[in-house]
């Protein structure tokens, strides 16, 4: 166990660093709009990550089965961005790994960078950091509200629970803005999802990211996929795949490693082919395959 939760925390920490440094495309260097073929399109900027003083009251988030996660502090790092302290204790009888299921923040998801291995009998302290990085890409600058789904496994990755919800409001949960960061091409609007286009980066640490808005109103938890995409008429490996609760959003990147477009001679993103494959998050029912889609980047 403590090889494979070492492990864990090292992909945690390597997931961490890379979202921080490189997650949800990069923020300098010109970006193109996502517009339909033969159209023209004009991009506003997105909104910068302001400086508010979030605080929160104790608040216990979880006290189930000789586990309690308490939130005691709300707290800024100079390179992890924001993030909740937790007081995490396992009064039970054996060892536990806890985690997140899911973190939304002001409705949005977030990749979450949390996982603790307390003993039995054990406390610890530990931070969720929320990913500074795709907080600004979905156009939050300041966090109201914070929902964690948490899970606990022991050993032999047997739950003890999982899905467990809290919710939690900072002083800043009156001034929180919900307005969508929705503005592009819209892509797909059907079934209760909704895809919007927003840039082609293709200055994308790992080669060019496509940003994509996702809405999901559809009464179900959903993931979506991408199938059958090309690039100036060449086929790709495309990079995602993503959850997305009901009721919420989330702002997320289809990447394309440059080794892919190297390999067939793409020196420019111009127009892309794709389709979606949208499915219920639980059962993986499919829940509908897209027409193909075309659009532009200019």
């Amino acid at each position: 166990m403590k090889k494979r939760t070492n492990l864990l925390a090292l992909v945690l920490s390597i997931t961490a660093i890379t979202f921080t440094l490189f997650g949800c495309s990069s923020d300098t260097g010109q970006k193109k709009s996502i517009a339909a073929p033969g159209s023209a399109t004009e991009t506003g900027g997105g909104a910068d990550q302001a400086s508010a003083d979030e605080s929160i009251n104790e608040q216990v988030l979880v006290d189930q089965d000789g586990i309690k996660i308490t939130a005691t502090e709300y707290v800024t790092d100079s390179i992890w961005g924001d993030g909740i302290k937790l007081l995490v204790e396992n009064n039970s009888a054996k060892d536990y790994t806890i985690g997140c299921d899911a973190l939304i923040v002001n409705d949005y998801m977030i990749t979450d960078l949390f996982s603790a291995d307390v003993a039995a009998g054990k406390k610890s302290n530990e931070v969720m950091y929320l990913s500074s990085t795709e907080l600004k890409a979905a156009g939050i600058d300041t966090v109201g509200q914070i929902e964690m789904y948490f899970h606990a496994y022991d050993s032999n990755w047997d739950n003890l629970f999982k899905n467990v919800y809290s919710k939690l409001e900072t002083s800043e949960f009156a001034n929180m803005d919900t307005t969508p960061n929705d503005e592009g091409q819209e892509l797909y609007n059907a079934n209760g999802v909704r895809i919007v286009g927003k840039t082609v980066d293709e200055n994308s640490f790992w080669g060019t990211a496509i940003l994509l808005y996702i809405e999901n109103t559809s009464g179900q938890n959903v993931g979506i996929n991408v199938d059958n995409m090309s690039i100036n008429g060449y086929m790709m490996t495309p990079l995602f795949s993503t959850t997305v609760y009901d009721g919420k959003k989330s702002i997320d990147d289809i990447t394309i490693m440059s080794s892919d477009l190297e390999a067939n001679g793409i020196t420019s993103v111009d127009q892309v082919e794709l389709k979606f494959h949208i499915y219920n998050a639980e059962s993986y029912d499919t829940i509908a395959d897209s027409d193909a889609i075309t659009f532009t980047a200019q």
